[in-house]
């Protein structure tokens, strides 16, 4: 009989030859305990989705709360259902006045998906435009809108008319025409090595398209729900996009996404023809629930303020000579070393010391940091201890 890693090797599709492996039993907090007993400090968050950590108990008591009541119903925005209605209101409260409707999704692949086929329906144009090393998902739309060519290898053809600039280059906005729909950046660059935008760049872009009768879509999937000490990213550069796309740490570790717009944008969904954009699973009572529940702790708590502290506190603990760099704001760091082996090097050493970390999508000699924005100052001084560690022996 086969042991259950060798059933995940065998059965389950990978991404990746080389998986991590671990034999999960049950995670909690900021450690993740394998079925062998070691616990491991988690300095990835589920790739920036554990906003709380794991099993935060308000969020595992909405939960709880909610499948004792319904769960699946009927499909996305036909019935009235508490948890989505207040999660959509609550949303937009912490969202700017040009924001006055929320659509679900399932991801914020999908929600990139339902953003662009908004733009082109609004605009009646069919240009789109995005920035080289970008990466908002892996379904067709966002593949097509994704900054690395090798990345798009034997899936084509995309979608046509899209044009890239580079990112933080204002004299690449002349590409902006009458011709543009829309204009998607990630407010933050993820896969890239978590590249903040110059002061006034997105001012800029936004600017460029008003004149040109373009939409703004920012991704928020990553930055957004307080990591980089706000709600919103994008509120650290005062812009005010068309289309906020919404993903990962929204729903405490559950699965959803979601955009918003304006009330005259949004209508383009429902005539000409009805039915513009549709989920069956979006919205899911269970799920928003987590969302609405992750939402207000972010929001009533003092966490988002402490995000800068903890932040300073990881640029002191990782000061050393083989880090060139530490990219990012707030808990969404990447320590920039020397090569991709070194990284290999320092992501399987510091699991053997119990500490987890990952890669970067486009940028291979950086190491990911964005554990949940609940860890406390302890855990982050131990784990860059052992980060530390480990770089003294390369």
């Amino acid at each position: 009989m086969n042991s259950l890693k060798e059933d995940f090797l065998k059965f389950q599709a990978k991404t990746n030859p080389y998986p991590l492996s671990l034999e999960i039993k049950k995670a909690k907090g900021s450690y993740i305990t394998t079925t062998d007993g070691k616990k491991y400090l988690d300095f990835v968050a589920g790739v920036s989705a554990c906003s709380l950590g794991h099993l935060h108990p308000k969020v595992t008591r909405s939960i709880k709360n909610q499948i004792k009541k319904y769960m699946h119903v009927m499909v996305y925005g036909e019935f009235v259902q508490a948890p989505a209605v207040n999660l959509c209101k609550e949303l937009l409260e912490l969202l700017p006045k040009n924001q006055e409707t929320v659509y679900l999704t399932n991801s914020g692949t999908e929600a990139i998906e339902g953003a662009l086929k908004l733009a082109k329906k609004a605009t009646g144009r069919i240009e789109l435009i995005g920035a080289y090393n970008s990466y908002h998902g892996s379904t067709h739309g966002s593949l097509s809108l994704l900054g690395s060519e090798n990345q798009k290898k034997g899936y084509g053809p995309l979608l046509p008319e899209t044009k890239f600039i580079k990112y933080n280059d204002n004299s690449e906005l002349e590409k902006i025409t009458k011709k543009t729909a829309a204009v998607l950046l990630e407010t933050i660059q993820g896969g890239a090595g978590f590249i903040v935008p110059d002061i006034n760049y997105l001012q800029n872009v936004k600017s460029k398209c008003e004149s040109m009768g373009a939409l703004l879509i920012l991704d928020e999937i990553q930055p957004g729900f307080g990591r980089t000490g706000r709600f919103f990213g994008f509120e650290h550069f005062n812009v005010q996009p068309d289309i906020v796309v919404m993903g990962k740490g929204m729903g405490g570790g559950l699965p959803i996404g979601a955009f918003s717009s304006s009330y005259k944008l949004m209508k383009c969904f429902q005539d000409k023809p009805k039915l513009g954009h549709i989920t069956t699973f979006g919205g899911n009572p269970v799920i928003a629930s987590a969302a609405l529940a992750t939402l207000r702790v972010l929001r009533d708590s003092k966490l988002m303020s402490q995000i800068k502290t903890k932040e300073t506190l990881f640029r002191n603990e990782l000061k050393h000579p083989e880090i060139i760099e530490l990219t990012g704001m707030g808990l969404m760091l990447a320590a920039i070393v020397k090569n991709s082996e070194m990284v290999d090097k320092i992501i399987e050493a510091c699991l053997e010391k119990g500490v987890l970390l990952f890669r970067l999508l486009w940028k291979k000699n950086a190491l990911r940091i964005s554990p949940p924005l609940t860890i406390s100052e302890k855990e982050i001084k131990k784990g860059c201890m052992i980060i530390r560690e480990v770089l003294n022996t390369l």
